[in-house]
């Protein structure tokens, strides 16, 4: 089941929605809402912000970075969460061990979330470590494919049981560039079957379980000159070779990886003719502008999953659950001791 929306997911200022962005989210360009740290003072705040953001529009996707290591809006009134790779550490020497402690993590993190009141969190990431990637590193579960395919699946696995839609990045994988795409464009020029063989299976392997993929803005010169979030061979390959049904989200528009493409105006016209659904225009609030200008007129097909969907639970109650006491004491233990 999908719903008619605006393409166009934006940001925030602060902790707070002021009139103006308000009027703003009510444009029919606007479908969704990504926080940042600057907008979250703590899990109390961030609920009433989305509560706020509801009250204007109600059917607005509310969204979030959280991942747990490095990248962690939300830090204070949820749990710490290690970076990935300290799972994929605990499941190479302990798989069955490893693989249950990812499916509580997307759990204890799909309902924090979720008690905090937003729909859905961009995780996981599915990018293969290759040891020198300056922006994945640890938030990659581990250097192995078919490693980083279980846990990535039983990190699904958790969010789903939470009521949570999963968001896989970055597609077809960021992990084999050093290059950083929010400050530079990354050329991968790797041949396409190494890609295959590596960087592409945790995304084949899971296309037919995440609910949604976020593309690189990266260029994979062996099989296109385009970066892969406005490639129409990228993202075909991705819904008629892979089977994907679910959204695609562009990578932020604004990061230096997708000036390529042009403008703003031609960033997102460029996203939405390779086959994005919905447009992240972040930290550039007149780029935003010019976006939502141009995509008045559009829409997209979101699938209605992507909005959580359940009878929100109340993070004060959390500590009650026993899944989630265990869960919070390995994580953190894990963030903690960071092996």
């Amino acid at each position: 089941m999908t719903q008619p929306i605006g393409p166009v997911m934006l940001d925030l200022e602060g902790p707070a929605l002021d009139a103006a962005e308000a009027r703003l989210l009510r444009d029919p360009a606007v479908g969704g809402v990504i926080l940042f740290a600057r907008n979250v003072e703590s899990a109390a705040q961030v609920s009433r912000l989305c509560a706020a953001i509801r009250r204007q529009c109600p059917e607005l996707l509310i969204a979030v970075d959280q991942e747990g290591g490095r990248v962690q809006r939300l830090r204070q009134g949820v749990t710490r969460l290690p970076p990935m790779a300290r799972l994929g550490e605990r499941f190479a020497i302990a798989p069955e061990e490893g693989t249950a402690l990812a499916r509580d993590a997307g759990w204890l993190l799909g309902m924090e979330m979720a008690a905090c009141g937003l729909d859905l969190t961009f995780a996981p990431v599915l990018d293969v470590d290759t040891g020198f990637s300056s922006v994945i590193g640890d938030r990659s579960f581990a250097g192995d494919p078919e490693h980083v395919a279980v846990l990535g699946e039983a990190f699904v696995l958790g969010l789903h049981e939470a009521g949570m839609a999963a968001v896989g990045k970055h597609f077809p994988g960021h992990g084999g560039v050093a290059a950083d795409s929010h400050r530079e464009l990354p050329v991968d020029e790797r041949p396409l079957a190494e890609l295959k063989a590596r960087d592409l299976v945790p995304f084949a392997r899971l296309a037919g379980k995440l609910d949604g993929v976020m593309p690189a803005h990266v260029i994979y010169s062996a099989f296109d000159p385009r970066p892969a979030g406005f490639s129409p061979s990228w993202l075909g390959m991705l819904r008629e070779s892979l089977g994907f049904k679910g959204c695609i989200f562009s990578d932020d528009l604004s990061m230096a990886g997708a000036r390529e493409a042009g403008g703003p105006a031609a960033r997102a016209e460029a996203a939405l003719k390779a086959g994005c659904d919905t447009l992240l225009v972040c930290n550039d609030r007149e780029a935003a502008r010019e976006v939502v200008a141009v995509c008045r007129e559009r829409q997209t097909r979101r699938p209605a999953k992507l909005r959580y969907g359940r009878a929100r639970p109340e993070l004060d109650a959390l500590p009650a659950l026993n899944r989630w006491r265990r869960a919070r004491a390995r994580l953190e233990a894990l963030a903690d001791s960071g092996a």
